[in-house]
């Protein structure tokens, strides 16, 4: 088992993506920490899975956009588990629309639940490692973390700001042994619970038909599976020699 004897705190893990990152990260051994704002019988179904496996987990309710809760939170964590190695940031909000239709109060919640949370974690997490001399933090980040697109002006802002803070702690902690990372999913096919937030919605465009996937190369959207590796790689030891760096898991839309 690849994370025998790590516990790992993730992220919005309810559902989708963190949900599959819990599960794969239970099978692989880790103990876990999982928080979700407010879904909480989302949040046991995922830790009864990951129990099953034969794996510790504690659930956390609270919005890691707010400083208080976040510390509060890995303070609770480390009393229950004893420790955290491992940080997936994986909780996100995506809204698209034209820069001058984002309103004052869109732009520092987008930012709060994207970039802000990813730094009151970091914060809240490094202390530990760094006496371990151990760790690794893997950030969340997408197709907005690399390009610039028409309406999306508050997540591009957010995401890439989550990549250079992934690169500045890697910097940083370095000499701690802690590495920090991005895996950046193309489309994935995932429920999503906001969908008037995505250009092919507004676009009309149906989500996995030929047109929407005529862009990616290997012609199908990612599954949550194949972000759950990408996350599994990153925070066993198979990745100790990378840092700083990320994952692009988009079926190759970058090629040409």
């Amino acid at each position: 088992m690849r994370l025998q004897g790590k516990t790992a705190l993730i992220t919005g893990a309810s559902r989708n993506i963190g949900r599959e990152v819990a599960i794969t990260f239970a099978r692989e051994g880790a103990d876990l920490i999982l928080n979700t704002r407010s879904s909480q019988p989302e949040l046991d179904e995922v830790a009864a899975k990951c129990k099953n496996l034969g794996v510790k987990v504690h659930t956390v309710l609270g919005d890691v956009s707010d400083s208080n809760t976040v510390t509060s939170m890995v303070a609770e964590g480390v009393e229950k588990l004893g420790k955290i190695d491992i940080l997936v940031n994986n909780v996100a909000i995506r809204p698209h629309k034209p820069i001058l239709e984002v309103t004052y109060e869109e732009w520092h919640h987008t930012l709060g639940v994207n970039m802000h949370a990813a730094f009151y974690l970091i914060k809240a997490v490094l202390p530990g490692m760094m006496e371990r001399k151990s760790g690794s933090i893997i950030g969340l980040g997408g197709q907005s973390a690399i390009t610039g697109r028409p309406g999306t002006s508050i997540v591009t802002t957010a995401k890439t700001g989550v990549l250079g803070l992934m690169r500045a702690v890697a910097a940083e902690m370095a000499p701690y042994n802690i590495r920090a990372n991005m895996v950046n999913p193309g489309s994935t096919d995932t429920t999503r619970g906001n969908p008037e937030w995505y250009p092919e919605f507004q676009q009309g465009v149906e989500r996995g038909s030929i047109e929407h996937l005529k862009e990616i190369p290997m012609g199908r959207q990612a599954t949550v599976e194949d972000i759950a590796n990408a996350c599994l790689f990153f925070a066993s030891d198979e990745s100790g020699y990378i840092t700083g760096d990320s994952i692009n898991v988009m079926g190759g839309r970058y090629i040409n």
